[in-house]
């Protein structure tokens, strides 16, 4: 079992479309025996929340349902668990190189395993406008199918 998780700061936005789209493709490839999925939180502001609204909705326009998500924040524990630890942002790397506590090989920014957008981090779409929300889903639908690609060759699945 490979496991992933996504990251960034409040868990109501990116982090829980990126769950929601990888779980989405990884379902179309058949591999949901072989890849476990979650998404959290940097910091505690949305704990059991569902996700955004307009996350959802930018999300459900894709065919991806959101709406049994709900936040929650990192632990120091999933460094152990989870085997792709992706942080959205560099704020977001940082804020996961603390809690890691120096064991953060697993860690890495999502948008490593993207190929058609030049961008290194996913803007937060929280304090901006609609399309904000679908640049968002551009760029995890792009990193979303390199990871599995990286996955699938790193772990032979």
């Amino acid at each position: 079992m490979v496991n992933v998780l996504f990251v960034c700061m409040g868990n109501i936005c990116r982090s829980p479309t990126a769950e929601g789209y990888f779980r989405h493709i990884v379902e179309e490839a058949g591999l949901t025996d072989k890849i476990k999925i979650d998404s959290a939180g940097t910091h505690a502001y949305h704990i059991g929340s569902a996700p955004d609204h307009r996350a959802q909705a930018a999300a459900i326009n894709r065919g991806i349902d959101l709406s049994s998500l709900r936040g929650r924040k990192v632990q120091s524990s999933d460094f152990k668990n989870f085997d792709y630890v992706l942080g959205m942002d560099n704020s977001n790397h940082s804020d996961l190189q603390e809690v890691a506590g120096g064991n953060a090989e697993n860690l890495f920014m999502f948008l490593e395993f993207a190929k058609n957008f030049s961008e290194t981090e996913v803007p937060d779409p929280y304090y901006g406008g609609d399309q904000g929300f679908e640049h968002v889903l551009d760029l995890i639908e792009d990193a979303s199918i390199g990871l599995l690609n990286d996955i699938k060759e790193k772990h032979n699945i």
